[in-house]
């Protein structure tokens, strides 16, 4: 059962699926603390369609290779705040929660990121409450460094030092 992943970055045509994914409050709640609005979600889409003009970075929705189901989605980018650093991150839909997908996708992330850069650091930004995600990420070797108030939301930023 889902055994081999693809990530697929979004198209236009894609806006369904990110639509339905984020207007969960369940699954947005350690990203946004809610469900986006139809507004904001045509928002974020499209600043993820011009992060995807990038050949080799951008958002990606997570697909089980075998039936073609859409499970969720992930990114790779430059960290806004320091280019010098990718951020990864991703978002699963309810039903794939709890079943080894993160740890997949995780290791799908850090292979791409170190096949484009294998000396740039990595960071994952996460809610602080979210214990899951902390879990997954000092798994891989992440470490905290920042915990507190950062764009009036709490973060834990979390750092893969390839140097």
């Amino acid at each position: 059962m889902y055994n081999t992943l693809e990530l697929k970055k979004y198209t236009a045509e894609d806006f369904a699926l990110f639509r339905e994914l984020t207007k969960d409050d369940e699954i947005m709640k350690y990203i946004s603390g809610k469900g986006l609005t139809a507004e904001q979600a045509e928002k974020k889409f499209a600043s993820i369609l011009e992060i995807n003009t990038d050949p080799l970075l951008g958002y990606f929705m997570v697909i089980d290779s075998d039936s073609q189901l859409f499970l969720g989605d992930c990114k790779l980018v430059n960290y806004k705040k320091d280019p010098t650093v990718f951020e990864i991150g991703y978002l699963l839909k309810k039903e794939f929660w709890r079943k080894g997908l993160g740890t997949k996708i995780c290791e799908s992330l850090l292979a791409m990121a170190k096949s484009i850069d294998a000396n740039k650091d990595v960071i994952g930004i996460i809610d602080p409450d979210n214990a899951a995600s902390r879990q997954l990420l000092t798994k891989f070797g992440f470490q905290s460094y920042f915990v507190g108030i950062e764009d009036e939301v709490a973060t834990e930023k979390l750092i893969l030092k390839r140097t």
